[in-house]
């Protein structure tokens, strides 16, 4: 009998059944309960020779752990859209191909953008305190979401199904993107080409861009400055994109009424300035996490672990 081919599987966000898929071809380690180290990662591959490495945002692979895998694996494939922390130009030395899970997480991510505003806009996570404290009076003061400008910084697919989302607050929908998009994928959004315009009339800013050595830090102290006092800051795209000392000075100094984040630079470690931070709605990077959708991140990131073992192309390469 062949032996079967041997897959390391390097993250836990794998439901059971897509476990079951891949047991049904393919020879497994045990899935983790906790995302794999990359040494650890790197040591199973080389162990059973694999031929395919199973990641997600939580594992990082920089070049070193790269070289380190052994010459069987032919594909990394990551359970995420963002592909930043894997070393792309590594894989590509390798000749390994890098696969993601692009488009079917968009609306889940636009949903959790809304959960975001709204928390920070009116102030939840402080609420949440009164009841935890055994009381359903609260004094505080929230600012209203319908009616105020939004801006979107990144105007790609999540972006445009925030825009879309947006219309039943009726809203002032800005975005601002290297291009403008053709009218019809605008979603009634006013194209802001000047940066500094359009910060200034974004009461409430929502990031939607990838991260890239290009946009690491880009939202800095002098982006804040630029918003209107009062404004709502909000990310749920890469928490690399932010500076978050000048995120927490912007909220000390009272510029910024709040700030939703789902993503944090040194994820998972969280600076506790943010978590406690009594202005910042925080949630644990959980932007896909439902199980419609993880359910079909893992199928495509599957799709394409099966289709470069059988010696097709991977349906979403990114290398």
């Amino acid at each position: 009998m062949t032996a079967r081919q041997a897959i390391t599987v390097a993250t836990p966000v794998l439901p059971e059944k897509m476990i079951d898929r891949l047991a049904a071809q393919f020879a497994l380690n045990a899935p983790p309960t906790a995302p794999m180290p990359a040494a650890e990662a790197v040591a199973d591959a080389r162990r059973r020779g694999a031929q395919a490495l199973l990641v997600s945002v939580q594992n990082r692979l920089d070049a070193a752990a790269i070289d380190a895998l052994p010459d069987t694996l032919r594909i990394i494939a990551t359970v995420s859209v963002g592909t930043d922390h894997i070393d792309l130009a590594a894989a590509a030395r390798r000749g390994i191909v890098v696969s993601n899970t692009p488009g079917v997480l968009d609306a889940c991510n636009a949903d959790l953008t809304w959960l975001l505003i709204l928390g920070a806009a009116r102030r939840a996570a402080e609420a949440m305190d009164y009841i935890r404290r055994g009381t359903a009076l609260c004094p505080l003061l929230g600012t209203r979401v319908s009616g105020r400008s939004l801006g979107i910084w990144g105007m790609g697919r999540i972006g445009r199904e925030v825009a879309r989302r947006a219309t039943g607050f009726g809203m002032q929908v800005l975005y601002h993107n290297r291009n403008r998009l053709p009218p019809q994928g605008e979603q009634g959004a006013l194209f802001c080409p000047d940066r500094a315009d359009f910060l200034a009339r974004s009461q409430i800013l929502t990031l939607h861009m990838p991260a890239s050595a290009a946009t690491d830090g880009i939202i800095d102290a002098g982006v804040f400055a630029a918003l209107p006092p009062g404004a709502i800051f909000i990310n749920a795209a890469r928490g690399s994109l932010v500076d978050e000392d000048a995120l927490l000075a912007a909220l000390g100094s009272g510029h910024l009424a709040g700030a939703g984040l789902d993503v944090f630079r040194n994820e998972p470690d969280l600076d506790p300035r943010l978590s406690n931070h009594p202005r910042i709605f925080a949630l644990p990077h959980i932007g896909s996490a439902t199980v419609e959708t993880r359910g079909a991140m893992a199928a495509m990131a599957i799709d394409n672990v099966e289709a470069v073992l059988s010696g097709a192309p991977a349906p979403t390469a990114v290398t």
